[in-house]
């Protein structure tokens, strides 16, 4: 309950001020560390060959999105696949299978390291350093820019404040390139380094040179010597907490001592989980000028993360099945019960994924909570990535609100339509035709399936792996045999999903209430930032991305519980 207590109480005393600081740098204004920072910015917007202060409409944004991904993607599965014949490789690693590549460069590149290899085993220290972790620096910024954009929109562009947005004209939702290069030179990276440094300081490696040999102790194992793997595991391990990725130096994630050795730095780690989600909330405010909306934001995830985690504690930890002794395999004695479960909370409230426990051994209703915070994918969701998902929830529940109460649907004096609506239903329909589409095909040819365990905890298996990919989380429930054609290419079509339609199909509903013009607020107009409406955007989501889940849930984890129960 302490390390509860002291996680969220971290989290809102740093969230705020950096928050804050996040709006200054995203909204582009005047800061004392302009000159400095100019000296990075300019080099990288001279290379790109973009002009940092022109404005985008919501279409040509949206292609310079795809157009950096596309880059970037089709560079590191060479990287991958050549990994073997490039420097920094002490440890003689070989080049990766290339569907094996395609599904981990496709995993980094969505902001969701879900891990079909072992890090220590198959990847260089090149490929780690260059093709994993630079995917890890520059994908949570994308999806910070695709939120500044969605909100920029919604709030009629970045030209409101001086003329007058004309009816039909195209907004301008700010500068793409600005908008990733900015908060990554001044916000991600500085951070990173300070992490960095104190994980560092608790004994995470970070070096280039190649590990120690061992002689094993226990000569049963048949192994005359073992060579430890290290590497510049610190540096990773503080991008891959910060910036919402979760894809561990080691396979086993920070549940290994090497990257996760002390109370200190799993304290360290667990408050990064949610650290810049919360300062993304808190930066909403100042960026938007309306204070109370950041409100209606945090007040919403706070309360919806408050519920999840103190579930996740409770069945892991008090509930009547916890007292099993066998639910300790797979969590580390050092950690114990509860702070397993706070952290396997936090990574699936936010598109992180990395675990301090194997989640196939956590209790099946802890197992539910996981499963629902990724349906959900907004408690606090990736960076940028929540809160766009949150958006769509205000969306939604603007429209059934001002159904229910006989008004036109709008939101910040702006209609929402048919056109808005459309596209909506559209996406809230991707998630469970996917999701379903793909478990029941999986579960349906044995063959491909790869479960551990045949029964009510093989069908959690399959569904986590796909919910997982889907909402860019990365965790599984690692009884899965996932390292296989089918699983690697289906994985991949789940991961791109779940980035790039909710991303971008926000940005065009955005793009598309810009258009409109704004009506000033009476007392006609539905107010969303009350008690109020926050309860019925939580009952919005509730409906939307649990009950609609309700049989495949009750036939996994609720089933699997009440197994349990009955031994």
């Amino acid at each position: 309950m302490t390390e509860f207590l002291l996680v969220f109480a971290l989290a809102i005393a740093l969230g705020w001020p950096l928050g804050r600081y996040l709006a200054a740098v995203m909204r582009g204004a005047p800061m004392r560390g302009d000159r400095l920072f100019g000296l990075i910015e300019r080099p990288l917007y001279a290379l790109l060959g973009v002009d940092p202060s022109r404005g985008m409409g919501w279409k040509v944004y949206a292609k310079a999105f795809l157009l950096s991904n596309l880059v970037l993607g089709v560079i590191v599965w060479v990287v991958l696949m050549t990994q073997a014949w490039l420097p920094l490789n002490p440890n003689d690693i070989p080049n990766m299978r290339w569907d094996l590549a395609l599904h981990t460069m496709v995993s980094f590149l969505t902001n969701t390291n879900q891990q079909h290899y072992s890090g220590q085993a198959q990847l260089s220290y090149l490929a780690h350093a260059s093709a994993i972790v630079g995917l890890q620096v520059v994908t949570p910024m994308m999806g910070l820019a695709l939120v500044a954009a969605t909100l920029r929109g919604l709030f009629g562009g970045r030209e409101k404040n001086a003329t007058p947005v004309r009816d039909g004209a195209e907004a301008d939702v700010g500068n793409y390139w600005a908008d990733v290069i900015r908060p990554a030179v001044r916000f991600l990276l500085p951070l990173c380094l300070v992490w960095s440094l104190a994980l560092t300081s608790q004994g995470v490696p970070a070096t280039l040179q190649g590990g120690p040999v061992a002689t094993p102790v226990d000569a049963s194992a048949q192994m005359a010597e073992q060579k430890i793997p290290l590497g510049p595991v610190a540096p990773m391990v503080a991008i891959k907490q910060l910036g919402t990725n979760g894809g561990g130096w080691y396979g086993p994630n920070s549940a290994v001592p090497l990257e996760n050795p002390t109370p200190f730095s799993n304290l360290l780690e667990t408050l990064a989980l949610i650290l810049i989600p919360v300062s993304i909330a808190f930066m909403v405010g100042s960026f938007t000028g309306r204070r109370k909306f950041t409100a209606l934001v945090f007040g919403t995830m706070l309360t919806m993360s408050l519920v999840s985690s103190g579930t996740a504690v409770w069945s892991e930890s008090l509930s009547g099945t916890s007292s099993d002794i066998a639910l300790m395999e797979g969590k580390e004695v050092r950690f114990g019960a509860a702070p397993s479960a706070l952290w396997a909370a936090f990574t699936t409230q936010t598109s992180n994924g990395s675990v301090n426990a194997m989640h196939d051994s956590l209790a099946p209703l802890t197992g539910l909570v996981t499963i629902s915070n990724m349906l959900v994918n907004a408690i606090w969701g990736g960076v940028g990535c929540g809160l766009q998902q949150f958006l769509v929830y205000l969306l939604l529940s603007v429209f059934l609100a001002g159904l229910m109460t006989g008004r036109t649907p709008e939101l910040f004096g702006r209609k929402i339509e048919a056109h808005e609506v459309k596209l909506l239903a559209a996406l809230v329909l991707l998630q469970p035709l996917a999701l379903l589409t793909f478990t029941a095909i999986t579960l349906a040819v044995p063959s491909i399936t790869g479960n551990s365990n045949p029964s009510f905890h093989g069908i959690s298996q399959v569904f986590y792996e796909y919910v997982s990919a889907f909402a860019n989380n990365g965790s599984g429930f690692e009884g899965l045999g996932d390292a296989t054609h089918w699983w690697n290419l289906s994985a991949s079509l789940m991961l791109a999903l779940g980035r790039y339609p909710p991303l971008i199909i926000p940005l065009a509903i955005a793009g598309s209430l810009a258009r409109k013009r704004a009506t000033p607020e009476g007392t006609g107009t539905l107010k969303v930032e009350t008690p109020t409406f926050a309860l019925t955007l939580i009952a919005v989501v509730v409906i939307l991305t649990l009950l609609q889940f309700m049989p495949v849930l009750v036939l996994g984890p609720v089933a699997d519980h009440l197994a349990l129960s009955a031994l």
